[in-house]
């Protein structure tokens, strides 16, 4: 990777400054786990896939987990695409098999066919309310979104729903546009234990990565999750 500091010295350096006065005021309120899993979140839902590389041994070798980073990735198929998370997977299997980590990670699923309608319509639920378990009759996309989004995804092992939901909220708020779905979800958070401070934070950690526009926007989101 090219070495910024040698062909961009101020550009760095401003960067390294922001980065440290971020940094050090989200840390009030997030742990390093937090945190971490908050970036990497980011970087993928505003495409940033040469800083996902930059970052990630960092977060590797700080409080994350393969494991943790690997369904960081996963469930941004659902709420990206997989045209725009498939080069988050390479760029993961890539860093984890230079360091050495043997591929595949262990299976994390805990759902099948029989059930992962059911337990997917029961983590919304705990999420947002009990009406979520009726709302997958509305027609396929909810259905869909019961048994794949959350059936698949958010019952697999190494993250919690109160995680999921926290990167649920950083993939939204960096890839903008989405505003009506960040507010539900910053709701989801608060539901899940997460403070209006703790989402405020998230987004003081993002905000060098996905810039002001799309942190003012989720702060908004936040605020207005938080009156109700």
């Amino acid at each position: 990777m090219r070495d910024y500091g040698i062909t961009d010295p101020e550009f760095t350096a401003i960067c390294e400054r922001f980065l440290a006065e971020t940094g050090e005021e989200a840390a009030r309120e997030l742990p390093p786990r937090t945190g971490a899993l908050a970036v990497l979140a980011a970087l993928i839902g505003c495409g940033g896939s040469e800083m996902f590389r930059r970052v990630l041994p960092r977060a590797l070798d700080g409080d994350l987990t393969p494991e943790e980073a690997r369904e960081t990735v996963y469930q941004a198929a659902d709420y990206l695409g997989l045209g725009r998370m498939l080069p988050f997977l390479d760029a993961l299997d890539g860093v984890l098999e230079e360091r050495g980590v043997s591929l595949p990670l262990p299976a994390m699923g805990t759902t099948d066919e029989s059930d992962r309608l059911e337990r997917g319509a029961a983590a919304q639920a705990e999420i947002f309310g009990e009406h979520m378990l009726e709302a997958w009759k509305a027609g396929f996309i909810n259905r869909a979104l019961a048994a794949n989004c959350f059936g698949d995804y958010y019952t697999r092992g190494a993250l919690d729903l109160r995680d999921r939901e926290l990167i649920t909220f950083c993939f939204l708020a960096a890839q903008g546009g989405c505003e009506p779905q960040l507010t539900a979800h910053a709701r989801g958070n608060m539901n899940m234990g997460s403070s209006r401070e703790t989402l405020l934070a998230v987004c003081v950690k993002c905000l060098p990565y996905i810039g002001y526009p799309r942190t003012l926007n989720a702060v908004t989101c936040v605020n207005k999750a938080a009156e109700g």
